[in-house]
């Protein structure tokens, strides 16, 4: 598919124009009448964005927003992108529909079938980033992960960084109507530039959606872009 790029210096502007792209979708859709829905990824590029979205007007009662992927570990583990999402939400997380992926269910492929049902039919914007090996959600090279498509969330078969991981699969990021990649450091250029070639041979060169955003900051972005 087509990505749009976005360049900006450093990641603190990343953080700040993100924040302001995120929070315009926000008030767009619910002065449609929609209540807005999120998804968000893990990694380091989120949790800047949110701290600076605090700080912005955002209609947080009618935002819900759900996670992208987590890893398999116990409530308020460091490992756990929602510690960290809690954390960069601050006293907003009171006003948000936070609906965090069930990772400490004992059956995992039921927990995930459960969260895949409770899901909204379109996502209003779906966060992603793209590792350095090319890997985005929790959609990890070589994972059986990569071929689901039968339901739009599944737990990895085996460990990746120490741990399984819950991710939306391909047709569970489909159903995104805009998604924003958020991408910083000079070990992600190569990868970016594979990204934004549609390159097949890694996870995130596979991803389809309705529209995509990607944003770079300086050290990530392609040389002459």
């Amino acid at each position: 598919m087509h990505h749009d790029l976005t360049v900006l210096d450093d990641p603190e502007s990343l953080s700040e124009v993100a924040a302001r792209y995120v929070a315009g979708h926000a008030r767009a859709a619910v002065a449609g009448g929609d209540t807005f829905h999120l998804a968000v990824s893990g990694g380091s590029s989120p949790w800047q964005m949110f701290r600076v979205l605090t700080t912005l007007d955002m209609p947080w009662e009618r935002c819900v927003i759900w996670q992208v992927d987590e890893r398999v570990a116990p409530d308020g583990d460091p490992d756990r992108n929602l510690a960290h999402l809690r954390e960069a939400l601050g006293d907003e997380v009171e006003r948000v529909r936070l609906h965090p992926m069930p990772v400490e269910d004992p059956d995992l492929g039921v927990a995930a079938a459960r969260y895949g049902a409770a899901l909204p039919r379109r996502f209003h914007l779906v966060h992603l980033g793209i590792g350095p090996d090319g890997h985005t959600a929790s959609l990890v090279p070589g994972d059986p992960v990569l071929d689901v498509r039968d339901r739009p969330v599944a737990v990895t078969s085996s460990s990746y960084q120490g741990r399984r991981r819950m991710t939306l699969t391909y047709p569970g990021i489909e159903r995104a109507r805009q998604l924003l990649w958020l991408v910083a450091g000079e070990d992600k250029r190569a990868p970016l530039e594979r990204l934004l070639a549609a390159d097949p041979s890694i996870p995130a060169g596979r991803v389809e959606a309705g529209a995509s955003l990607v944003m770079a900051d300086r050290a990530a972005a392609p040389a002459g872009r």
